[in-house]
């Protein structure tokens, strides 16, 4: 009996170090625009001979009234760009990873439409989509990497800070967020979440992940879930009991699209 009580309250205990510590997102920004609060073209509105990530997927987004999601990353010479995928491949029919080239070089590749067709339109850089945009819509900014290098979060800090439209950012690695944390609170951060246990390897590292635990590092204001997932625990913890605002990825048909308001980030439909 007393083996079954000192079992308990060490459970009890991990428990609540799990909710009260390791789990718990941030309080709430005092002050942060509703606006961010909306639905959001997921890479623009693309299609056809408009490939995604491209200047013409955000300037019709923005015509359209539509929130812009997009991805970051830095070209080898430190230039943030906007592209998703770690590998060229799929947008531009090259070898090769994106880090691994200067951003001239990458200005010079082709993108491709949807199906596979090189098109006229080119690699922007995150200057040239605010340029684009224009803080007409608010942008939420997806900040690429798998590695503990922050490199690319002082990077596209030094050029959002001169930016007038409503941002925030996201990202699945903790990391990222916890620079923004330290170095830029006033910013609201969301953390990506799928379940990476289940998806990509049961490791060490993606179970704490998927439990969420590594929000002691990154304190999100808004959790930003692979709409197949919304039933998770640590889900329905954050965004339910404690608050934590809550937008679902990626809603491509109109049987996908949330019931309850909550945000989405969309593709092929429009709200």
């Amino acid at each position: 009996m007393i083996v079954f009580l000192i079992l308990a309250g060490i459970l009890l205990l991990l428990w609540l170090v799990y909710l009260l510590v390791l789990l718990r997102p941030a309080r709430q920004p005092r002050v942060y625009p509703q606006t961010l609060l909306t639905h959001y073209a997921h890479r623009g509105l693309h299609g056809g001979d408009i490939p995604e990530n491209s200047l013409a997927a955000f300037r019709l987004a923005a015509e359209c009234g539509y929130g812009i999601e997009l991805d970051l990353q830095l070209s080898r010479d430190g230039e943030v760009m906007v592209f998703h995928d770690y590998t060229l491949d799929r947008m531009t029919g090259r070898d090769g990873i994106l880090t691994a080239l200067t951003a001239a070089e990458l200005s010079r590749l082709q993108l491709l439409s949807a199906d596979g067709t090189p098109t006229e339109h080119r690699i922007p850089t995150l200057r040239q989509v605010l340029q684009t945009v224009g803080g007409r819509v608010p942008l939420l900014i997806e900040l690429k990497g798998e590695s503990t290098d922050t490199a690319l979060c002082p990077a596209a800090d030094a050029i959002l800070r001169d930016y007038s439209g409503n941002y925030c950012v996201e990202s699945f690695n903790p990391m990222l967020l916890y620079w923004y944390k330290k170095h830029r609170p006033d910013v609201m951060r969301g953390q990506l979440y799928t379940d990476v246990f289940r998806e990509k390897g049961r490791t060490p590292l993606n179970l704490l992940l998927s439990c969420m635990a590594l929000n002691v590092l990154s304190r999100p204001h808004f959790i930003a879930c692979d709409r197949t997932y919304t039933h998770k625990l640590p889900v329905r913890l954050t965004t339910g009991m404690m608050g934590a605002n809550r937008f679902v990825w990626t809603v491509r048909r109109e049987d996908e699209r949330p019931t309850d308001g909550t945000p989405m980030i969309f593709e092929g439909i429009r709200p």
